[in-house]
């Protein structure tokens, strides 16, 4: 095991500054800070700006290239895969790239393990936003193993990984085929008619719905989301009714809500059972409430299916109870997901920094209240994906505990990969 500096071992740059008056060539899509999550991307809403095609070179991304945040969370990092080709970076991101003989998997798995311990955050520098800009990034020293044990490392917790990785790929496919139906009943009201015919295809009667301004199905009714919930909580503001501290509940804020239907627990604040308690008798967060995300970017909602025993929410995070006589919790979950939802919010938000939906606007916003029956097939279908949704959720967040148990060991050499091999199966 040798003693050397990040800069002895790779190649690393900044990306591109935005600087719209400066910057010539076509538009095309980059990586920035908010795209980069602790071992993946979020690929899902990517700015643009205008790039020259002989700037690919200095600010492209090639495979196994490490992308690191470098302010905000620095050291934030995950592995680019060429999961799109021809992509590149924004200034606020660092592309590290390794030499011969440096595994880039033990790479990021041992900035991860400094992140998580907090053993870098002497190289920031700390003005408003936290950075770590890139001469202190290569004057960090490691201790680098041989490169056979670098690769036995890092196929192991690769392997764990590539599990969850499958996992979030296994639940977005669950997630569109809900999608796909929700719009195919509630949108193109092509939902099974008394014959198992898709009605409106089919000549179901059609009426104008001017609240909505479209037609809909006859004898539907039409309401607001008062008659879709019958009760809205919230956490309380940590920073004014309690500290901190090493507990072993999560506190989870509306960044932790994907627009997956999953909870990112990274970055998590934690706390412990006497400060939860005191938020569980504000939130009174049940199995089939709806965690909603009323700050952009809106469609961030998770549908709490398994008893939240180790996790609990803050005052930016609204769990809305379903009112079970007009809507059942799955419906109420993808309407709050759906294009016609968030297009229609999107509109009404409000805010000078953040832009968001107000509770009060939401409650008044006219909606479709199916008739029950049609509620419950609808929710006999996809109430069995969702469940499987959430059962690969857990597991994911399994294997995130047996990789974060494993990660330290493995990397100072208290743990054997054998071990760790045989832990695994």
């Amino acid at each position: 095991m040798s003693k050397v500096k990040i800069g002895d071992i790779t190649d690393s740059c900044l990306g591109k500054m935005l600087d719209a008056a400066k910057n010539k060539g076509e538009f095309a899509p980059y990586l920035a800070n908010a795209n980069v999550r602790w071992g993946t991307f979020d690929l899902s809403d990517l700015p643009e700006m205008r790039f020259e095609p002989h700037e690919q070179e200095r600010y492209g991304l090639k495979y196994g290239d490490l992308v690191m945040c470098e302010g905000g969370e620095p050291v934030r990092c995950a592995i680019w895969k060429e999961e799109i080709p021809g992509m590149k970076i924004q200034k606020a991101l660092h592309r590290i790239r390794a030499h011969e003989g440096v595994d880039v998997r033990w790479l990021y798995y041992w900035f991860l393990a400094c992140g998580q311990r907090h053993l870098l955050d002497r190289f920031f520098i700390e003005t408003t936003i936290k950075h770590l800009p890139g001469e202190r990034l290569k004057e960090i020293e490691l201790d680098l193993p041989s490169y056979e044990e670098q690769k036995n490392v890092g196929e192991v917790l690769s392997i764990l990984d590539a599990k969850i990785d499958l996992n979030t790929r296994l639940c977005a496919e669950l997630e569109n085929m809900a999608k796909l139906i929700y719009d195919y009943w509630f949108v193109q009201f092509d939902f099974p008619d008394e014959h198992g015919k898709p009605y409106q295809t089919s000549g179901g009667e059609m009426v104008w719905c001017k609240e909505l301004g479209r037609k809909v199905p006859k004898d539907w009714k039409v309401g607001t989301f008062h008659d879709l919930i019958k009760d809205i909580r919230t956490g309380l503001n940590p920073r004014q009714n309690f500290t901190f501290s090493n507990g072993t509940i999560r506190y989870l804020t509306v960044k932790n809500l994907t627009l997956t239907g999953n909870i990112d627990y990274s970055g998590c604040d934690m706390i412990d059972d006497e400060a939860r308690d005191i938020v569980h008798r504000r939130s009174d967060i049940r199995i089939g409430d709806v965690l909603f995300a009323s700050i952009a970017p809106l469609g961030r909602c998770y549908l709490i299916q398994k008893e939240p025993r180790d996790w609990d929410i803050n005052e930016s995070v609204f769990s809305l109870r379903p009112n079970y006589d007009n809507c059942t919790s799955e419906y109420l979950y993808m309407t709050l997901k759906s294009d016609l939802f968030i297009m229609g919010s999107t509109n009404s938000s409000t805010g000078s920094i953040f832009k968001g939906i107000r509770i009060n606007t939401l409650l008044d916003m006219p909606t479709l209240i199916p008739p029950h029956q049609i509620l419950l097939q609808f929710t006999d279908c996809v109430g069995t994906w969702l469940r499987m949704q959430e059962n690969a959720f857990s597991e994911s967040d399994e294997l995130s505990h047996l990789r974060d148990w494993l990660l330290p060991m493995l990397m100072n050499g208290q743990a054997k990969v054998e071990k760790a091999k045989e832990k695994m199966k």
